[in-house]
């Protein structure tokens, strides 16, 4: 399950991509880690037809079944879309595009754990070593609720995006799901505006070539031999 990815690009090669016509995002560092509860940014469609760049917190509302506590940390992947919770966010007022340059998954080596704080290192993934944008798929919504105890309640605009099954460079280290990955114009597009029935088609397996490994731990596991790449919960 995906819970760390790095955008390194500007926010012109997000808008010029997506053809986002308004953005209130703020200032994009130039590279920078976005971890779950934390801002990132997504472009969505508005109520007032006008594509926007801006950023949300990552993490939907928790089905209320798998809640703990007094206070909603967010789901941020969704696996089954057509699960009920979910199903309120597949229209497309709900769906958004994620920007991503590269994404981390835990090594599953335990020999990889990181001496000093106890965590596993990663192993991080982009479309080539260069680590050009590319988008997952996702959902966003505005929520009134506790993100953090301390904090009380509140009004939130929340994003999250979906898994699925993971192709044969990610299974030797996440062997139950990987992001979903747009790597064209066509397939933003598709996903920011496809009826469902056409939309929910693009939670697919990238090509076993669609991604590389860009960082690994220095403990090394076997992975299948690499061709050269091309152009969760429920």
């Amino acid at each position: 399950m995906c819970n760390l990815y790095n955008i390194t690009t500007t926010q012109e090669a997000i808008r010029q991509w997506t053809r986002a016509l308004r953005d209130i995002s703020g200032n994009l560092e130039p590279s920078v880690d976005i971890y779950p509860n934390q801002p990132g940014p997504v472009v969505r469609n508005t109520a007032d037809g006008k594509r926007e760049l801006a950023n949300l917190l990552w993490g939907l509302p928790t089905p209320q079944e798998r809640m703990k506590g007094k206070a909603d940390y967010g789901t941020t992947n969704v696996r089954n879309p057509q699960y009920s919770h979910w199903q309120q966010f597949v229209g497309v007022e709900h769906r958004c595009v994620v920007p991503v340059t590269s994404f981390a998954e835990p090594s599953p080596t335990p020999s990889d754990k990181d001496p000093e704080t106890g965590i596993q290192r990663n192993y991080w993934f982009a479309r080539d070593e260069s680590r050009p944008l590319f988008f997952f798929a996702g959902f966003w919504t505005r929520w009134q609720g506790v993100r953090k105890v301390k904090d009380g309640p509140g009004d939130f605009e929340l994003f999250a995006f979906m898994t699925t099954k993971p192709n044969a460079l990610i299974a030797p280290i996440h062997e139950k799901a990987m992001p979903v990955i747009l790597t064209t114009s066509e397939e933003t597009e598709a996903w920011l505006t496809a009826p469902w029935a056409e939309a929910r088609h693009l939670q697919r397996t990238a090509p076993d070539n669609a991604l590389v490994i860009v960082e690994k731990p220095a403990t090394q596991i076997k992975f299948p031999q690499q061709a050269p790449a091309q152009g969760s919960l429920f």
